[in-house]
């Protein structure tokens, strides 16, 4: 049986080779599976097999990888992406049977959010503990949003049935602050919710920078699982 790790680096490599063509505008994602993509594709590149990627980063932490592994860095506002991907591959904090997904435990899902919308094709990258009947009753939804509303917003999502809570920094005192400078509400709810619905309700809150669920972009998903398999979702 693979570990955690195996499996994560096993599902990475299996999206990679399904569907990264030379000459593709790349969104690469952020985290613990998505990472091992972003590393698989600067091998591939290095070994001369990938030729002509544009990558546009999610996070400072996608960026520093992809300069590790020699990829080329763009902005989705660089010329020569021009507004729109081929293709992004990220990982999920949960996706659930319809294909949504709950992302931003890393911190980085306006950008992620930015990015996947942008692009043609969209894969996610999951080992099999991520799958879920329902989002948002075990892992936290983040809502990412301006430091001056964070009591209102906290207000309006507790009216919305939402238990809320500031994620606090690990290692640092106090809240995390985003790379764009805003503070995360990460919200649990008692009972399943309407995930498409709620992306909308949520991003009508003023103050609201954006969330974490994703339902507007069906992706295609990728799943390992501790016996070595990847299952393909579409």
């Amino acid at each position: 049986m693979m570990d955690h790790k195996e499996i994560k680096q096993l599902v990475a490599r299996s999206a990679v080779d399904a569907l990264v063509r030379s000459g593709m505008k790349l969104g690469l994602g952020t985290g613990s599976t998505a990472i091992p993509a972003v590393h698989y594709i600067g091998e591939l590149l290095q070994q001369g097999k990938l030729h002509n990627i544009l990558a546009v980063p999610t996070s400072f932490q996608t960026v520093i990888a992809c300069e590790q592994w020699g990829i080329p860095l763009y902005t989705l506002n660089s010329r020569e992406i021009g507004g729109e991907l081929d293709l992004t591959i990220d990982g999920a904090d949960e996706v659930d049977p319809r294909n949504y997904c709950t992302k931003g435990g890393g911190g980085a899902l306006l950008v992620e959010k930015i990015v996947a919308y942008a692009s043609k094709s969209y894969a996610i990258v999951v080992d099999e503990s991520k799958v879920v009947q329902n989002l948002g009753l075990k892992f936290p939804v983040p809502v990412e949003v301006i430091p001056e509303a964070r009591l209102p917003v906290q207000r309006a999502l507790e009216a919305l049935g939402a238990e809320v809570q500031l994620r606090e920094a690990v290692r640092k005192a106090g809240p995390v602050i985003t790379e764009h400078a805003n503070l995360i509400l990460d919200i649990r709810f008692p009972a399943p919710i309407d995930p498409a619905e709620l992306e909308g309700r949520i991003n009508e809150i003023p103050g609201v920078v954006e969330n974490g669920l994703f339902t507007r972009k069906h992706p295609v998903v990728f799943i390992g699982h501790a016996d070595g398999s990847v299952e393909t979702r579409p």
